[in-house]
């Protein structure tokens, strides 16, 4: 499942080709426009994170069933994995400068999750800190905290080819362990 940031659209992970790169790849995904989105064209919009998560559930368990997602969400996106994680199962998840980690919800459920979860970030970011990423890394068993030298807040913009060999890094590492 693909979540993009609040100032984009699913067609981000296109123009990065993550999505060509996924499909000869053979890994399903799911890349939808989230209501939360400011320039999403779906309808109603909302920032509500739970309805943004029920969006997430219905569109994971209407596509593949039962199964538990790898998530990849970015920055707002990434908040809503988190939430979604804390609700749901999952296999995995790769956030890239996620938003709002410190909510008491999250706290209290990161020292209770198993499964890998890589964190990108930007060193140019200008939205959240690196201490805050790295905090975060700390208060999750199986985290990995990937830095992209001289990149924004979207590090995934600057170094498309390296997200997209993280994002397959981290496929393999949930496929091994299943």
């Amino acid at each position: 499942m693909l979540l993009h940031g609040y100032m984009f659209t699913s067609d981000v992970w296109r123009s990065i080709g993550l999505l060509e790169y996924l499909e000869k790849q053979k890994i399903p995904f799911i890349a939808l426009d989230m209501p939360y989105g400011a320039k999403s064209k779906c309808s109603p919009h909302t920032r509500n994170p739970d309805k943004n998560v029920n969006v997430v559930y219905e569109a994971v368990h209407g596509v593949f069933g039962k199964v538990k997602p790898i998530i990849v969400g970015a920055s707002l996106g990434g908040y809503i994995a988190l939430k979604y994680s804390v609700r749901h199962p999952v296999r995995g998840l790769l956030l890239i400068a996620p938003v709002h980690v410190f909510e008491d919800e999250l706290l209290s459920k990161y020292g209770e999750w198993s499964f890998p979860v890589y964190i990108i970030y930007g060193t140019k970011d200008d939205v959240v800190s690196i201490d805050s990423m790295k905090k975060l890394a700390s208060l999750i068993k199986k985290s990995k905290l990937i830095i992209y030298e001289d990149a924004k807040h979207p590090a995934y913009l600057t170094y498309p080819e390296r997200f997209r060999d993280d994002v397959l890094n981290l496929y393999h590492e949930i496929q091994s362990i299943d």
